[in-house]
């Protein structure tokens, strides 16, 4: 409406009007990326009608005028079937993704605030537009062997990253239960994504358990190193020991995930994350600085962490994600003061 208008302004004002007259199909031209069917031919009939009054207004010759005018018509005709088929297409996109993102959270179940000995917290952001549906998965459970927990990546987007997540999802909570050695869980998850993966798909993951107090049993595979922050103070990345390769690859390699044992105290806390995190870039191209910003904003709450994590996260990227990102703090609560009599 703003170009029909300048155009006919300009056309009655300066002269020049049978000059502009072909500049009125910019209008429904246009409107067809942000309008509606019925919105671009209410424009090319504005346009129309308006350029009817200029080039009369100009004494435009009627064939002139009538070749002008057509082209207008057949611009707004086209440009609303295309307004159309594009509505169309956001509608079948937009359920696709409604679909993949309700399944998405199915699959990443709520984890309570408190799990077991320890007090636990999540924080899922999925990332805006085309790249908003993504496999970054994790899980908390309890089991017969203590609190076991996964937090992992799938390579892609889409509808197959989600499927591979459940698979993955799946195998970790039946096999949690069942399997005594945290590595035989990893070993079940590898052997399934083996027999379902295609060659170049794979996962990369943390797998950490709390057998008995006071030890705590991590097995990477490809993923990056957990944060630990300690009682006393200071954060620490868990590198691996021995690097494994992400899970569906092991296959192309010789070296296999090894079972990494640290103390986990009372007062520490353990952080999981995905890249979606420590890949997030601001407009210079810097990367997120995840070990400063946990420094900066642990508490004895990790709920009160994560959310000014998350919001300073957000801060970084200018307000918008560009991949998923997942977050997950654990805290072994300090031994509770003496009542004082």
């Amino acid at each position: 409406m703003l170009i029909v208008s300048v155009v006919v302004i300009v056309g009655l004002l300066g002269g020049g009007g049978r000059i502009l007259l072909p500049l009125l199909a910019a209008g429904p031209a246009l409107a067809a990326t942000t309008c509606g069917p019925h919105g671009v031919l209410c424009i090319g009939l504005l346009a129309t009608g308006l350029g009817t009054t200029l080039g009369i207004h100009d004494s435009a010759p009627n064939r002139e005028l009538a070749a002008v005018l057509s082209a207008l018509t057949v611009v707004t005709l086209a440009s609303s079937l295309s307004s159309s088929v594009l509505r169309r297409r956001e509608r079948v996109l937009a359920a696709v993704r409604s679909v993949a993102e309700a399944a998405q959270h199915a699959l990443l179940k709520p984890v309570p605030e408190r799990v077991g000995p320890f007090e636990v917290a999540v924080r899922y952001s999925a990332a805006a537009a085309e790249a908003r549906i993504g496999g970054d998965l994790y899980a908390l459970v309890p089991t017969p062997y203590g609190v076991r927990l996964i937090v992992g990546d799938v390579r892609g987007k889409g509808l197959p990253a989600v499927e591979t997540a459940a698979l993955v999802l799946g195998v970790f909570r039946e096999a949690a239960y069942d399997e005594p050695d945290l590595l035989a869980v990893v070993g079940r998850i590898e052997r399934s994504l083996t027999r379902n993966l295609d060659g170049d798909d794979f996962v990369t993951a943390v797998v950490a358990g709390y057998p008995q107090a006071g030890q705590l049993e991590l097995v990477n595979c490809g993923h990056a190193p957990p944060l630990l922050v300690r009682a006393s103070g200071g954060v620490v990345a868990a590198e691996p020991t021995h690097p494994a390769p992400p899970l569906g690859l092991r296959a192309l390699t010789s070296e296999t995930p090894s079972l990494q044992v640290l103390p986990f105290g009372r007062g520490d806390q353990l952080l999981l994350y995905t890249d979606g995190v420590t890949e997030a870039r601001d407009h210079g191209g810097e990367f997120y600085p995840l070990a400063e910003g946990l420094a900066r904003h642990v508490s004895d709450e990790p709920a009160s962490t994560l959310t000014a994590l998350h919001d300073e996260l957000l801060e970084h990227v200018g307000g918008r994600l560009h991949d998923d990102a997942a977050l997950l703090l654990l805290r072994k609560p300090p031994m509770p003061e003496p009542a004082v009599s």
